[in-house]
């Protein structure tokens, strides 16, 4: 049912935790199925230094989390920004078509971290404004 990568991200998560004082904060969750994801950032000079993810979930959640963390470490804001849940599903090799949910929420919960961090810390909002 689920991939390899999918399997070695759920029994082996990267960047699980919760980063003290976090430069923003991304809670997001999905009440059909009760997954919930929180992640959180440091961010200095624009650019994601550490990613952190605490996930209740079902493993393709916690998979998601883990994998999304991954790819938005060392990239700019708007680099990570750009991280679709394709590209979190994709890194993944793929989610069963009912599990997809679970990368939109890692990509709902980057952009809220994001949004969290610009409103905290006076920055441009993603829109230009």
């Amino acid at each position: 049912m689920y991939s390899e990568r999918v399997m070695d991200h759920f029994m082996n998560p990267r960047n699980m935790g919760e980063i003290p004082d976090a430069d923003g904060v991304g809670e997001v969750g999905n009440p059909a199925c009760g997954d919930i994801m929180r992640i959180t950032l440091r961010i200095e000079e624009d650019r994601i230094v550490d990613a952190k993810f605490k996930t209740f979930g079902c493993a393709a959640a916690i998979a998601s989390s883990s994998m999304a963390t991954e790819l938005i470490r060392g990239k700019t804001v708007d680099e990570a920004l750009a991280v679709t849940n394709r590209a979190v599903a994709e890194a993944l090799e793929g989610l069963p078509p009912q599990k997809l949910h679970c990368s939109v929420l890692a990509e709902e919960g980057i952009h809220k971290a994001i949004d969290d961090y610009r409103s905290r810390h006076g920055a441009r909002e993603a829109n230009g404004g």
